[in-house]
């Protein structure tokens, strides 16, 4: 009986749904981790968190390595965590936090790197913000994160009366930006500085772009048809509601709905095959929650 249990509390585990979002954070948490180890890190941007922090203090400790020292904060971080939030501090952030310190680690012994890749440190700005900023968004699609300063912003949110942790943590990672002009000169800190800005303005970019989809107005004299179509060909739903027309009077059905940027071209040629008079307002959207959609 307990045999049973087990496999079918595995089984309502392993579905389609999670690991697609298995397979995508780690598909995040790879990209966070080489944008950091190959690019960031050579060569010393500092911009915030705890590879900011690292490559800090690693100008101040030599004996570590940036990539024992992000392990380190990350296991501490996490204890606070654990110590402070309990089981409200989630399993993706504690898997993360995790890999990526592992991960690091690994293509420290792997592919270790005395030197940037390039002589072009603008050329490696952009791949040490862009691929972070995908592997986050990846992950924070899914309601995961690296841990890292994150874990600060929950315990500030718990405790605190601060309102914008956003803003909290801009401010401490400008000052992690800032201080590497101390360490590392004028042109590194600019560098640092610009990658922050870049930073901020990119994952939300990036999360946007993955969740985009298109929200239909259909204004149509015949609103069956087309979602019949909705139904049955996309697996999407609809709402139709009464509506006229201000210069003809004529009484018309406005179906609202909302499918993804790969369906919207499809509906919207089916729309024209099915009524050529229908009328459309296609809008861009990436928060739609609900059936079909995000569930949170």
């Amino acid at each position: 009986m307990d045999t049973e249990n087990g496999q079918h509390k595995w089984t309502s585990f392993l579905t389609k749904e999670n690991l697609k979002a298995f397979g995508l954070v780690n598909l995040g948490l790879l990209l966070l981790t080489t944008g950091v180890y190959f690019f960031k890190i050579p060569n010393n941007f500092s911009t915030g968190g705890v590879s900011g922090l690292s490559i800090i203090l690693g100008s101040v400790i030599p004996f570590l390595s940036t990539a024992t020292l992000m392990a380190i904060i990350n296991i501490l971080l996490l204890v606070i965590g654990y110590l402070f939030l309990g089981r409200q501090f989630g399993f993706w952030t504690t898997y993360c936090s995790l890999m990526y310190s592992f991960e690091t680690w690994v293509l420290e012994k792997v592919f270790p790197m005395d030197k940037p890749f390039t002589n072009q440190p603008l050329l490696e700005l952009c791949f040490a913000m862009m691929l972070p900023a995908v592997g986050s968004a990846l992950m924070f699609n899914y309601n995961a994160s690296s841990g890292g300063t994150d874990i600060v912003a929950m315990i500030l949110k718990k405790y605190t009366g601060i309102s914008d942790i956003g803003k909290a943590l801009f401010a401490s990672d400008s000052i992690i930006a800032l201080s590497s002009f101390l360490f590392f000169g004028v042109e590194t800190g600019l560098f640092s500085l610009l990658g922050l800005f870049l930073k901020a303005f990119v994952v939300d970019s990036v999360i946007e772009s993955i969740n985009l989809c298109k929200f239909f107005s259909i204004v149509t004299s015949k609103p069956d048809e087309i979602c019949d179509y909705i139904i049955h060909e996309l697996n999407h739903s609809s709402t139709v509601v009464d509506g006229q027309g201000a210069y003809s009077h004529q009484d018309k059905k406005v179906v609202l709905t909302a499918v993804r940027r790969g369906e919207a071209v499809r509906l919207r040629k089916k729309c024209k095959e099915i009524d050529p008079h229908s009328f459309m307002f296609i809008t861009n959207t990436s928060e739609i929650i609900g059936k079909g959609f995000r569930t949170y």
